[in-house]
Formats: C-alpha cells, sequence, structure tokens
C-alpha cells in the first residue's frame, strides 16, 4: 500500500505576485487601479460572465476607494483589485459563488478569487477594534485595519484546520456523513486545530472522535486555501490498525462507511454516493487513492455541504 504523494490542490494556486512592498504606496495604488484589472464581490459572490469571473478596467468605476478597493498584487505589469460592494450598485451583473464557479478557473483566476474572498470576508466581519471597540479603516491596500482610537492594527485572520484521508492496511478508506449533509453526501474527516496543538495531534484526536479509531503513520499531502470564511485546511492520510473500532460520534457524525475502489465505483454508479466538490481537498484526497479511473469512474453528483 503505497502512501499517496503530494497533492496538486486547486484552490492552492498562486501565480500573482501580491507585491506587498507597493500596499504602502497610495500614489500607486490611485493610479494602479485606473488601469488596473477589477473583480467584483458582493454578498459572497463574484461577478461572472459565462462562469469566469469579470474583470473591469478600473478606470470604467471611478477613482480608487481605499475603504473598498482591495489591492490584491500583480502579474505581468498588471495589477489586479478587488471592489467589495457593501450594496448592489445595480443588477447588470450575474454573480456566482466561487464554489459555483471555481472548477471551471485559471490558476491565476483561482489565486485572485480566493485572495480577494478571503479579504472580503474578512473585512465584512471585523469593522471594530478588537481591543477598545472603536472604529477601524482599511490600510495597507486593504491588508490591515487600523484602529482610529488607539491606533492598534488588525490583520485577517486564517483558522487552521486539518483533513484527513484514513485508511486501514487492506487499502480500503473511512469517510463520514455529517448530519446537516444531503443524504448519501461523505467525505474525509476534519476539524479545526486547537490551541497549543499541533497537526499531528490534532489528526490523532480529530479521527478519534468522529469515527473511534486510532491512527498513525500521518503523512503530510499539501495545504490550500480554503475562504467559507477563513480557513486553511491542512491535508493528510493515516493508516488506522484499529478498523473493527470504527463508530460515528452520533453528534456530528452520523454514519461512517468504509469503501474500496469497487465499492465507491458502484456506490457511484448507483447514486447512493454523493462526493465533495471537485476543488475541495477532500475530493482531490479521494481521487489521489483511487488511481487511474478517478476523473471517469467518480463523476456523479457532489456537494459542498
Amino acid at each position: 500500500m503505497a502512501p499517496i504523494k503530494p497533492l496538486k490542490l486547486p484552490l492552492a494556486a498562486a501565480e500573482v505576485d501580491r507585491a506587498a512592498h507597493l500596499r504602502s504606496d497610495e500614489k500607486y495604488l490611485s493610479s494602479a487601479f485606473s488601469d488596473g484589472q477589477v473583480l467584483i464581490f458582493f454578498e459572497e459572490k463574484f461577478a461572472v460572465i459565462n462562469d469566469q469571473v469579470l474583470f473591469l478596467k478600473g478606470s470604467t468605476l471611478g477613482a480608487y476607494q481605499s475603504q473598498t478597493d482591495y489591492f490584491l498584487g500583480t502579474k505581468d505589469s498588471t495589477a489586479f483589485f478587488i471592489r467589495h460592494l457593501v450594496a448592489e450598485v445595480d443588477n447588470q451583473f450575474e454573480y456566482k459563488t466561487l464554489r459555483q464557479i471555481g472548477a471551471f478557473l485559471s490558476a491565476r483566476d483561482i489565486g485572485l478569487t480566493v485572495h480577494a474572498q478571503g479579504l472580503a470576508n474578512w473585512h465584512q466581519k471585523h469593522p471594530r477594534c478588537s481591543i477598545c471597540g472603536g472604529a477601524t479603516n482599511v490600510v495597507l491596500g486593504g491588508a490591515v485595519r487600523k484602529c482610529v482610537d488607539d491606533q492598534s492594527e488588525h490583520y485577517p485572520r486564517t483558522d487552521s484546520a486539518i483533513i484527513v484521508l484514513v485508511k486501514d492496511i487492506q487499502d480500503r478508506i473511512l469517510l463520514g456523513r455529517q448530519k446537516v449533509w444531503p443524504k448519501h453526501r461523505f467525505s474525509t474527516f476534519a476539524g479545526f486545530v486547537e490551541p497549543g496543538e499541533s497537526f499531528e495531534n490534532c489528526v490523532v484526536r480529530e479521527v478519534g472522535e468522529e469515527a473511534g479509531v486510532q491512527v498513525s503513520e500521518i503523512n503530510y499531502l499539501g495545504s490550500q486555501p480554503w475562504p467559507f470564511p477563513a480557513s486553511l485546511m491542512i491535508a493528510f492520510e493515516a493508516i488506522t490498525n484499529t478498523p473493527q473500532l470504527a463508530r460515528p460520534d452520533g453528534d456530528e457524525i452520523e454514519e461512517i462507511r468504509w469503501f474500496t475502489r469497487a465499492d465507491m465505483k458502484a456506490a457511484i454508479a448507483d447514486k447512493s454516493l454523493i462526493l465533495p466538490l471537485e476543488i475541495s481537498v477532500a475530493r482531490q484526497m479521494i481521487k489521489a487513492w483511487y488511481g487511474t479511473g478517478a476523473d471517469i469512474d467518480l463523476v456523479g453528483e457532489e456537494s459542498w455541504r
């Protein structure tokens, strides 16, 4: 049973230079916005055309607005921004979520949209100072918020979460179903890293809590941002020598199933299994385990919840 090789994860693409050295240059940001390419974001959705994110030249949107226009970086001398609308100006655009369009985007646009959504979500949910409760302003091109009263600086947070593909010595994989998910929707196990906890210890704890099995031979597979709203998913595979102890916790996980490759192919065919989204770490881990034929055999209904 060979370990899975490091994964190339869809949302981990990074082709744009974030150019942090330019964030403090207001003159640059103002002029670059005019000639730059701007994404439009409103209520967790991007303006799109034919399932591709829509880029507008900044000059068509008016002047640079430091409180709602966030700098994303540069590529080939082009500057990229996101305009974060707090109210829909008009209905000229079609809007879709990153979950809906992510599988259709180029590596460049994936990197931009993940960065953009992460920033926009954070600004939306952290308008005030966590120290004194005062109002904060956007500074450094959207990378920081600064308190008007005590001058403290606040940075976007990212919540670390592990996600793990559990296998037994027969190379079966164990998947679970949460209560809030649609019928037949199964996925790998995941959970947030707690204060003072290593990734490896979190893997052992989460799998033990949710599925009841003990794991070892923990192997790192990769990581990717998951801006729904602000996570970084750190992917592992692990082996259990106690498959007979597998059971759902009854709280978060209400059903678990062991799958061989033949089991999974049959379950997809008879629609008794719904897999996670193509852009998810879970889907990519499952496909890597399945191996040859995954892009054909595992095509079916998919769900993010």
